[in-house]
């Protein structure tokens, strides 16, 4: 069963990795914050590349099902790391959606720190 209105950005893994707050700027675009904490980290004490792959993941998810107002699963994600996050720091990031067809929705995404861009990713995401 394909429920109509999907608020899980908050429940099951997300909840794990301390949840996920997004708000729509305009109808394309996106924006959403997380604080880096020790259980994000990895053993080198910098923020774990699979954290920040989930946040862009569920992020441009969440934009895909606003925009399309029906659940979508990600079928495709590339993800560029460019620079580390610390502990303590605010990630703020940007999800702009880029095309929406009758069954895909095309999305990009920065991770950005006070130093600049964390990563970038795209994707597509079909609609069920």
């Amino acid at each position: 069963m394909i429920k109509k209105n999907m608020n899980e950005n908050n429940l099951g893994f997300m909840n794990h990795n301390g949840g996920l707050e997004i708000s729509k700027i305009d109808e394309n675009n996106y924006s959403f914050s997380s604080v880096i904490k020790e259980i994000h980290l990895n053993a080198g004490k910098i923020v774990h590349g699979g954290y920040l792959s989930t946040i862009a993941d569920s992020a441009m998810g969440k934009a895909a099902h606003i925009v399309s107002n029906k659940r979508c699963v990600t079928i495709s994600l590339e993800i560029k790391f460019i620079s580390a996050g610390l502990l303590n720091e605010t990630l703020t990031g940007k999800v702009m959606i880029k095309k929406k067809t009758r069954s895909l929705v095309f999305v990009s995404c920065e991770i950005l720190n006070s130093g600049g861009i964390v990563i970038i990713a795209s994707g597509i995401w079909k609609i069920l």
